[in-house]
């Protein structure tokens, strides 16, 4: 069982952060809101857009349904991102790829601000918001490259319509991105679970197949969450904070 939360890192986890090979790191929601990126849930009550709920917006069955109204919705969405940038978390993380032999960062964020920092071969679980895939041939386009204002876009392959290619309610994970950060987590020495609640699956499963291959598990996030009294250290703070530390020997 862990200790009482802290602010700094402990002994072991600085000595492990100077001998670790292969890090995992886990990040969610609470890294993008430190850059201004709306969340769209929180505070108990359920976002509503146009008189939609976030669940139904966001569902695989309004795909089906009006395809343009999701295109809408994500379009809004793109619009909300703004001039967020990349926050010293983001930042951090981008500089420990060449910090370690090897560090697998899986991402249940669909806004992009990892590669936007410089991280390489994110593992973005949950899609990317900037990106279009293919109703037919399942074909993908980065929708700052795409140029077309017609919604729903047309596949440059094929000509059929595109969607969002985010993974959406009552959608599975892509399950090959999924399988590799399962792979990864199950080869880590050290796993970091940052700003993230811990309660979305099977993303949120990444960190007990970590622990069960024993890594040494650690959560960095402002609030306890339901992770926290099964990993082996917890960092209480904003990850915009306790990143760039870990960095300095903690």
């Amino acid at each position: 069982m862990p200790g009482p939360p802290q602010h700094v890192a402990s002994v072991e986890l600085r000595e492990r952060l100077r001998s670790a090979r292969r890090v995992f790191v886990l990040t969610g929601a609470g890294v993008s809101a430190e850059s201004g990126v709306p969340t769209f849930r929180g505070g108990g009550q359920s976002a509503v857009w146009k008189g939609m709920p976030f669940e139904v917006i966001s569902s695989a069955a309004m795909v089906e349904r009006d395809l343009p109204a999701v295109w809408e919705w994500f379009d809004y969405r793109r619009g909300a991102l703004g001039e967020c940038r990349p926050n010293p978390a983001h930042l951090a993380l981008a500089r420990w790829q060449d910090r370690f032999e090897s560090l697998t960062l899986a991402t249940q964020n669909i806004d992009g601000l990892h590669a936007a920092a410089g991280s390489r071969g994110v593992l973005e679980l949950h899609g990317n918001v900037w990106t279009a895939r293919c109703l037919r041939c399942a074909a993908r386009e980065d929708l700052r490259r795409l140029g077309q204002r017609e919604r729903p876009p047309a596949c440059p392959a094929c000509g059929d319509p595109m969607r969002p290619d985010v993974v959406l309610f009552g959608e599975m994970l892509p399950m090959d991105v999924y399988a590799l950060a399962a792979e990864r987590a199950a080869d880590c020495e050290l796993c970091f679970v940052v700003g993230t609640s811990a309660l979305v699956y099977p993303a949120a499963g990444l960190p007990a197949i970590a622990r069960r291959a024993g890594a040494y598990v650690v959560e960095v996030n402002p609030e306890p969450t339901p992770l926290s009294g099964v990993c082996d250290e917890v960092l209480q703070g904003r990850a915009g904070e306790v990143m760039p530390m870990l960095e300095t020997g903690g």
